[in-house]
């Protein structure tokens, strides 16, 4: 693996990467397969169920996926697409990118997803409930969506501190990465 990759981490809010619109992937090399590699390990480490491309600061149509949090059950979709959106549920979402915050979001109950894989080969999934879900999820972040975009007032409300305390963490990184002049 490459220094590069060894060095990804997950972004936290607010990272500016995060709200990029991601371009399509176009080579389908041996670089992405070791990326979507490096996500899984990602993933798995922080025992989350998919990580989208920007969330390790990379702006690329890809995410990786595992319904069941374990890495034998993991997928990866490269320039996926949303179809056929049927039915509305709503149910509590999480984000790798915003520690602590757990918010109720509606979104379609069934839909189609069409995406390549690794190879570049094309495919297409129908899914429902918890599959369906992490398909809106994660290409949502291709589009610089965040679960915080969709939640209701209420949420809005209970989440407040920790949004404020992600900035003041983030701020204060980003302040120890700056030399002084």
């Amino acid at each position: 693996m490459s220094d590069h990759l060894k060095k990804l981490a997950i972004c936290h809010y607010p990272d500016a990467r995060l709200r990029q619109r991601c371009r399509p992937v176009a080579e389908f090399d041996e670089k992405l397969a070791a990326l979507a590699e490096r996500m899984l390990d990602l993933m798995c480490a922080e025992k989350g169920i998919g990580l989208a491309a920007p969330q390790v600061g990379v702006l690329r149509r890809l995410f990786v996926m595992s319904p069941t949090g374990e890495r034998k059950d993991a997928l990866v979709f490269v320039n996926p697409v949303i179809r056929d959106r049927e039915g509305n549920v709503e149910a509590e979402e999480g984000c790798l990118s915003l520690p602590g915050v757990n918010v109720r979001i509606r979104r379609a109950r069934r839909c189609r997803i069409e995406a390549q894989d690794i190879h570049g080969r094309p495919f297409s999934m129908a899914g429902e409930d918890l599959l369906c879900r992490i398909w809106q999820h994660e290409t949502d972040h291709l589009d610089g969506i965040l679960i915080i975009d969709r939640m209701g007032p209420a949420d809005r409300l209970a989440v407040r501190k920790t949004l404020r305390a992600l900035e003041e963490n983030f701020n204060g990184r980003r302040r120890q990465k700056t030399p002084v002049k």
